[in-house]
């Protein structure tokens, strides 16, 4: 089956439809038992009435539904109308005051998912994996994830403290920062080395598929189809978006082929996406995709297919492995539920939840030795209540970028490889394993 949707998104924070409350879920609802209701009824009051302190009710329902999803999955969230406002306004590429960090809620604290390039938090050194424990003098937890976001943002120019718990030994770092106006440009492409068109996506927002589209425009020029030795695609750190972005843009590079696929408890859950033709863009040139273990979601939507469809090459490490779609299911004047409903899968039917995708060839950063240990990324399987897969899950991979071209060996291996280069002379070496 396949439906039109206005919003339809699959990211490590935000993975998003849009959605009406169908027939089937108030069936459920009200199959619920009147001993049930009456028992959260009888808490209610009774803590409304006993209580110390008189509680505020609001905070009580409030409490109540973020503990109901919180049992769920770690992607499952109420938002109400002000948090509602703020996550479209980041799907849009709206501008916004803040520092511009991709977070999500892990074990009471605010993990980093990934900070958005050219940003105050990334110029600060913020990396995928930090936990921030404070924001200025207020302990991260026992608030809320969007408590939390709502005292990380603020007007432009103005500063705020973050106390960050960084790798394994749980290091403290402290970051004083001066937000900015944030508008998250999705694309930044140029011409690498000459003859190669280098595209990197930070984010699947509805600005995406443009970007893409006017950097295609861009190579038609400079080089040059007669020059153009392929394409690099950068999906490093990028943790989601929109599903319909990551269905245009991997459409951009086939001419056919299914795309993606997803499935839920109920029927209307199942859909299917396939190219469609005439929509390739890339000329059929090679391509490479650069992953790593902070690339979730839409960009392993993106990656699995152009694996699974044998479009493009995949350099790097082991991604995030966020194989499941998330539901916005809109409460009318108080705001929306954000709700796990599906899982989604590659052309070939491979699930990647709590697995990620494997790239073609693996390519492992140098780390510097300060920071060995310390930026990785565990991925999906680490996080608590997470959908389950089976028996062979795996954890994420490093998901550190040097800031410096000529250090990042995953690129050079990318532009190697559309170069000429044999695959088996790029690959990184396996770990050693220590003996006792």
């Amino acid at each position: 089956m396949t439906k039109s949707l206005s919003y339809l998104a699959a990211g490590a924070v935000a993975g998003v439809i849009l959605a009406g409350v169908s027939e089937g879920a108030l069936q459920a609802a009200a199959a619920i038992s009147a001993d049930q209701l009456t028992l959260f009824s009888d808490v209610f009051n009774k803590v409304r009435d006993n209580y110390a302190e008189k509680p505020d009710d609001d905070k009580l329902i409030k409490g109540a539904i973020d503990g109901m999803l919180a049992s769920l999955d770690p992607h499952s969230t109420y938002f109400d109308p002000k948090a509602l406002d703020e996550f479209q306004t980041s799907m849009k590429g709206e501008e916004f005051g803040g520092l511009g960090l991709e977070v999500m809620m892990e074990e009471g604290l605010v993990k980093v998912v990934s900070p958005i390039d050219e940003t105050p938090a990334a110029r600060a050194g913020l990396m995928s994996g930090d936990l921030v424990t404070r924001i200025d003098d207020t302990p991260v937890k026992g608030l809320t994830l969007k408590e939390a976001v709502d005292k990380m943002r603020g007007p432009a120019k103005s500063s705020v403290k973050l106390t960050v718990e960084r790798g394994t030994n749980k290091d403290l770092k402290e970051y004083t920062i001066v937000r900015e106006i944030i508008h998250v440009q999705s694309v930044r492409s140029h011409v690498e080395d000459g003859d190669i068109g280098y595209i990197r996506i930070t984010q699947f927002n509805q600005e995406a598929y443009d970007g893409v589209r006017k950097a295609f425009d861009h190579f038609r020029s400079d080089p040059g189809a007669s020059k153009l030795k392929g394409y690099i695609l950068d999906l490093r750190n990028n943790p989601g978006g929109l599903l319909n972005q990551a269905v245009e843009i991997t459409n951009s590079f086939v001419d056919s082929g299914p795309i993606v696929s997803t499935r839920g408890r109920n029927a209307d859950q199942e859909q299917h996406y396939s190219a469609r033709p005439g929509v390739n863009l890339s000329q059929g040139k090679p391509l490479v995709v650069l992953i790593n273990g902070g690339s979730a979601s839409a960009s392993e939507i993106v990656s699995g297919a152009l694996q699974d469809l044998k479009r493009g090459t995949l350099i790097g490490t082991r991604s995030f492995g966020k194989g499941s779609v998330q539901t916005i299911l809109p409460l009318g004047e108080n705001g929306a539920l954000k709700l796990t409903t599906a899982r989604y899968y590659t052309p070939s039917g491979r699930s990647i939840q709590a697995k990620g995708i494997d790239p073609d060839i693996p390519v492992i950063e140098n780390i510097p030795d300060d920071l060995k240990g310390k930026v990785s990324s565990l991925g999906e399987a680490s996080l608590f209540g997470h959908l389950k897969n089976g028996t062979d899950e795996e954890k994420g991979s490093d998901a550190y970028v040097p800031p410096e071209k000529d250090k990042d060996t995953q690129l050079q291996a990318a532009i190697n490889l559309l170069h000429g280069a044999k695959p088996e002379t790029l690959k990184s070496p396996p770990p050693a394993v220590s003996s006792q």
